[in-house]
């Protein structure tokens, strides 16, 4: 609801409020809330061994921003930025507010993330002269770049290779060992393990718009093989062995080397086959769920909240919406009645325990005081 509808609701009680005294209400006072908001990500993130994870569009005083989501069967984390890139990914997952706070470490692993986004050998010399053994702040690496006229498209990909290996050795935060995200380039390389949504990749082969009976014939047949080897993949799930995951790899082999003839889908077939590590990622982890829709649903309460209200005037307000949008959504998941939640906080009694609380007992973690 909007603020007008909410005051007509206290005026047909006999309340008569002002426009503040609600954006008081909604706005001010809410750091326990906040602080909730945190204990749920940090439970969250440490329940299971994988995250969903995707971006919907947001408003935020007129201008368009990123809604982020981070979920899992336990919990949903909102989070609104200005940029949707890797190092935003990362300062969520760092627990930072910018990328202004991020560690940055140059080490072993630096190097190869930095040769995998195309690092040219004309800079290797430079790469020598950065110090080792200790992290650097994002105003030192700066100095550094610009120091050696280092180029804006270089000095990012040295600052996204350099981000993520500072991460990675983190030990003060928990750190996400697996994706399962679409194809989207923010999400790869942060990760140990990348998983891809298999219903995100079989939306490509509805995209095609086949012309010909003939192409559209093709098309059908191999949608029906498609969704075949999915099921075949759920009832892996199921029941696991590592011969039907033998199994189960080749006949993806087999399956998408196939040539039709239809030229746009054989190209949608061989992108798929490309993507064979991170779509049979299940065949060892076969916890993992096959799609990211959790994550879409996720980012789909952001966009009913965007409908009522096009946008936050203010940042205190866009993080007070991310707030209530994880509480209420974790409360969901969790089977917690979110009025009665709400009342035990607002009232002081606490005769409710934290939904971080909730989260462990259910994904069987060890239980905290919360």
């Amino acid at each position: 609801m909007t603020e007008s509808p909410i005051a007509k609701v206290f005026e047909s009680f006999g309340v008569n409020i002002s426009k503040s005294s609600i954006d008081r209400i909604l706005l001010k006072d809410k750091q326990p809330f906040h602080d909730e908001k945190q204990a749920i990500f940090t439970a969250g993130i440490t329940s299971t061994s994988y995250q969903h994870i995707d971006d919907t569009a947001a408003r935020v005083k007129g201008t368009n921003q990123h809604s982020h989501v981070i979920c899992n069967p336990f919990y949903s984390a909102f989070f609104t930025r200005e940029h949707k890139d890797r190092l935003t990914v990362l300062t969520i997952l760092s627990q930072v507010d910018s990328r202004g706070k991020l560690p940055y470490t140059w080490n072993a692993e630096a190097n190869v993330i930095l040769q995998t986004m195309g690092w040219p050998n004309k800079h290797d010399r430079l790469l020598e002269l950065l110090p080792r053994g200790r992290p650097l702040t994002h105003g030192e690496l700066t100095l550094f770049c610009s120091e050696y006229n280092l180029s804006k498209a270089y000095t990012a990909r040295l600052m996204e290779a350099m981000a993520v290996a500072a991460y990675h050795e983190r030990t003060d935060i928990p750190i996400v060992p697996i994706f399962m995200a679409d194809d989207a380039p923010q999400f790869k390389l942060l990760t140990e393990l990348l998983a891809l949504c298999w219903i995100h990749d079989g939306r490509h082969y509805k995209k095609l718009q086949p012309r010909l009976v003939q192409h559209r014939k093709l098309l059908d047949s191999f949608l029906d093989q498609y969704w075949s080897f999915y099921h075949e993949l759920l009832d892996y799930k199921a029941d696991p062995s590592p011969e039907q995951a033998k199994v189960l790899s080749e006949q993806f082999a087999r399956l998408f080397a196939t040539v039709t003839g239809y030229d746009q889908l054989d190209d949608r077939i061989a992108k798929t086959l490309a993507k064979k590590q991170e779509l049979l990622l299940v065949l060892k982890h076969p916890e993992l769920p096959l799609h990211n829709n959790p994550a879409e649903l996720g980012a789909r309460a952001q966009v009913r909240k965007r409908d009522v209200s096009l946008h936050t005037m203010t940042d205190e307000g866009t993080k007070v919406v991310d707030t209530f949008l994880t509480i209420t959504e974790t409360a969901k998941k969790l089977g917690v009645n979110i009025y009665d939640y709400l009342l035990d906080r607002i009232t002081g009694t606490y005769r409710m325990p934290s939904l971080a609380v909730v989260i462990r007992e259910k994904s069987g973690q060890v239980p905290t005081t919360a």
